[in-house]
């Protein structure tokens, strides 16, 4: 399996994500735009992952890269592609897929979500489980594209992730969090745990990396089900 992960900020890697990319033997190119590292074209690649990081959706005068990155996704999803988008990532398919990417209330740290009724309209939202524990870091959010199944919902963000096609899923939540991943976002973004929302201090959040383990099951399933070969557009 080819991997190419889209990276724009260096404090927001792949975190869990490598374990499973190394269990399975994938071969890995990870494309650091905030260097200006020129993109994959979609034959390079059997699934793409594109990471969260600091900027906007909407900062394409300030960071020309992102016309071309959406442009990448798109082709993507054409090409009947995996294409899996957390955070940042996750609004970049979302828009791609022609919802809004706007405003939400700032969410940082540890909040549960509760799985929507409608995901089990998906394979995939019916074996995942009802509750999780999640980390979070985002202050803009996604209305849900056309004829996408939502997965999840928190109280202070109604869309965490949806799935469509069988074949691509939006994150707004971080599954693939480490402790390590989280410290580095702490000391890189720590200005934004003075937003006003559903905000943790410094200190609950560390308080909070004993849950990092118990989302790979569910990181692992995602991703399983995402490159499986029932994962086909219906």
């Amino acid at each position: 399996m080819r991997v190419a992960i889209l990276q724009h900020a260096p404090f927001e890697g792949p975190g869990r994500i490598q374990q499973w990319l190394d269990l399975r033997a994938a071969r890995v190119r990870v494309h650091n735009l905030y260097a200006e590292v020129g993109l994959p074209g979609p034959d390079d690649f059997d699934l793409l992952i594109v990471m969260g990081g600091p900027m906007s959706v909407h900062d394409e005068a300030e960071l020309p890269w992102l016309k071309a990155e959406k442009m990448l996704i798109r082709k993507a999803l054409d090409a009947g592609k995996r294409v899996l988008g957390i955070c940042l990532g996750g609004q970049l398919l979302a828009q791609a897929l022609g919802a809004e990417v706007r405003k939400g209330e700032a969410e940082i740290g540890w909040w549960p979500m509760e799985k929507r009724a409608e995901a089990d309209h998906s394979p995939l939202g019916r074996m995942l489980p009802q509750r999780l524990l999640a980390m979070h870091w985002h202050g803009e959010t996604f209305d849900l594209p056309p004829r996408a199944i939502p997965l999840y919902g928190s109280a202070a963000c109604a869309n965490q992730g949806f799935i469509l096609g069988e074949r691509a899923i939006g994150l707004q939540c971080h599954l693939e969090s480490t402790p390590e991943s989280i410290e580095a976002m702490l000391e890189a973004c720590a200005t934004d745990l003075e937003l006003p929302g559903s905000v943790e201090d410094a200190t609950a959040i560390r308080d909070g990396f004993p849950h990092c383990s118990a989302l790979a099951p569910t990181l692992f399933r995602l991703l399983d089900y995402l490159t499986g070969p029932h994962a086909s557009l219906t």
